[in-house]
């Protein structure tokens, strides 16, 4: 029997915008989604898509502006209508619903808007350390440290913010993963070989969002209301979060359970905002714990 292998290939979906992707698995295998990151890329799940390469056909798109994906240049293509249009657009070309859409980061802010948008799309939801907007918005407004963790994001909004993170090999961009053991030479050459197709795309979704902490300039986040409701995920919902991360900290986890009426956390003391790479095969016992859980 051959072992599993990655598959790349590009995808252009029927709104003009092409995805960059990575799959394993049978093709006629039931389908599973998986979403990076900032600063990520679909490569960070090809450990994980391996492991699970033999039962399901998994499949992760590089998001617009990412690797070789689409990558408008303005800012406003990054909003989640657009985003969530690429992810429709993937899964409908793809086959239709997916049997779990999984999702870390900006990935999960996609993912958030998708799954209480467009619940058709899939039957079961996990998160990897990604707030949920309405949680996160709370935080932001309300909670000192949540807006000092949150800081670096209007940094990352700065006009000339993707040449400083390019200066001297990405020193910036290597500081924000921390002293982790995962990021060996070989990881760090495939990470280079990303960001050099360009930031200004990862950077645009920090750019189009709202949900910043308020500065002296710009204090939009502290008006910004949300309709009752929004966002409620009723698909059965699993969230594995790093407890150690410290730009995601355990307090958007509080009140959580009021978004989610078919949901479980699953909190992991010794992990980072970094779980996937820290921790890949966690990652697939929780996809595998998930799989088996009855479908919406």
């Amino acid at each position: 029997m051959s072992l599993p292998a990655i598959d790349t290939f590009d995808l252009a979906l029927p709104h003009g915008i092409t995805l960059s992707c990575r799959a394993a698995g049978p093709r006629d295998a039931p389908r599973i989604l998986l979403l990076h990151g900032f600063p990520e890329a679909a490569f960070v799940w090809d450990e994980v898509m391996l492991a699970l390469a033999d039962r399901w056909r998994c499949i992760a798109p590089n998001l617009r502006g990412y690797e070789r994906s689409s990558a408008p240049a303005e800012p406003e293509a990054y909003r989640p209508k657009q985003l969530v249009a690429d992810m429709l657009g993937l899964i409908e070309a793809s086959g239709g619903p997916v049997e779990l859409l999984v999702a870390h980061d900006w990935g999960g802010a996609v993912a958030w808007n998708l799954a209480a948008q467009q619940p058709q799309a899939l039957k079961r939801l996990l998160m990897v350390n990604s707030p949920h907007p309405v949680i996160f918005l709370r935080e932001l407004q309300h909670n000192p440290a949540q807006q000092r963790a949150s800081a670096y994001m209007n940094w990352l909004c700065r006009p000339d913010a993707q040449a400083l993170l390019a200066q001297d090999d990405f020193a910036r961009l290597w500081r924000m993963f921390g002293d982790g053991a995962w990021l060996t030479e070989a990881v760090k050459q495939r990470y280079r070989e990303v960001w050099r197709h360009g930031l200004t795309g990862p950077l645009n979704y920090y750019r189009a969002s709202p949900l910043k902490p308020p500065t002296p300039d710009n204090d939009e986040v502290l008006r910004l209301t949300l309709p009752p409701g929004f966002g409620t995920v009723r698909l059965p919902t699993l969230v594995l979060w790093g407890m150690a991360d410290t730009a995601l900290p355990p307090s958007l986890l509080d009140g959580l359970e009021a978004c989610l009426p078919d949901g479980e956390i699953v909190r992991v003391p010794e992990a980072t905002h970094w779980i996937v790479h820290e921790q890949p095969a966690l990652v697939v016992q929780q996809i595998e714990h998930w799989m088996a859980r009855p479908a919406a």
